[in-house]
């Protein structure tokens, strides 16, 4: 990723947003562009001209956390654009040691997926940053079974190469339009914090080159937090369920999450939930007694 336009696409994007009404600003006579001008931005911020002009250049060298404030209110930035601008803040300043660019980790520990199959009741799974499913319980893996059913053994099941490139991903969003933004704004936020994620830079040049959906959504740099919320589905097997979900930071493991999704108790989702998990559970043992009745082909008779 380059850091100085990201820096400098974001600041734009998020000035043209805001009109000078909202920003309590008196205007004269007829504007050529939308939103806000740099010299309000630096009015309202508190700065010169000359250094907001900089800092929308991209060179954010030596910008210190007090005028990244005043950005943040200027720009009216909500909590995960204002994480977002001093993430990219971050990633600008000059270091000693050469930066390299970064692989995301596609592991997770044995007692990690202890915890997941501890879970009863509710889907859960992993996730890194750049959104490969690396590990589930059984109930999460039954929920999302259209989406594992893309494995191709090459690599994690990834959210935003379904979302995006799998035409069944539409029917199991039933708000694919949300689902979509929401998972490049989160996308966006993970570049932010680290430029250097060598596969998260492949992954966003992938879904660029395929996808024109998500190329219009990236250029639009919004970023989100995606830490609690519900979703709507529709099951192939068990119709249409809503879920809660909550985000659950693994300190141990930089980069991974669990997520987990739970029905409101005494809900229709609830039962499509409970029913969801006695098709799982069939499902497995189906595959367990067809596994221990299969010969084994190393052994002739």
């Amino acid at each position: 990723m380059d850091t100085r336009s990201e820096i400098r696409e974001f600041l734009t994007s998020r000035r043209a947003r805001i009109n000078p009404e909202q920003a309590g600003l008196t205007t004269y006579g007829e504007r050529r562009v939308p939103g806000l001008r740099r010299e309000e931005v630096a009015i309202l911020a508190g700065v010169s001209v000359t250094y907001y002009t900089r800092l929308e250049r991209g060179d954010m060298s030596g910008v210190s956390d007090s005028v990244l404030e005043a950005l943040a209110r200027a720009l009216q930035l909500d909590d995960a654009e204002r994480a977002h601008l001093f993430d990219l803040a971050r990633a600008a300043r000059p270091t000693s040691a050469p930066r390299r660019r970064r692989a995301t980790r596609r592991r997770v520990r044995p007692s990690v997926q202890h915890v997941l199959d501890a879970v009863s009741g509710a889907a859960a799974l992993v996730h890194n940053a750049r959104l490969d499913n690396l590990a589930a319980n059984q109930l999460g893996n039954a929920l999302y079974s259209d989406l594992f059913a893309t494995a191709s053994g090459r690599g994690p099941v990834n959210s935003a190469r379904y979302v995006f490139l799998e035409p069944s991903a539409r029917e199991f969003y039933v708000d694919w339009n949300r689902a979509a933004s929401d998972v490049v704004a989160v996308l966006r936020s993970a570049a932010g914090r680290d430029p250097y994620d060598r596969d998260l830079s492949d992954l966003v040049g992938e879904l660029s080159t395929r996808s024109d959906e998500f190329r219009t959504r990236w250029a639009a740099h919004n970023v989100r937090f995606h830490d609690t919320g519900v979703k709507d589905f529709h099951h192939s097997v068990v119709g249409d369920i809503t879920l809660s979900y909550n985000r659950l930071v693994l300190p141990a493991d930089t980069g991974l999450t669990i997520m987990i999704y739970t029905a409101e108790p005494g809900s229709k989702s609830a039962e499509a939930l409970s029913l969801l998990g006695s098709w799982a559970a069939t499902i497995e043992q189906t595959e367990t007694a067809h596994a221990t009745t299969t010969p084994d082909p190393s052994h002739g008779s």
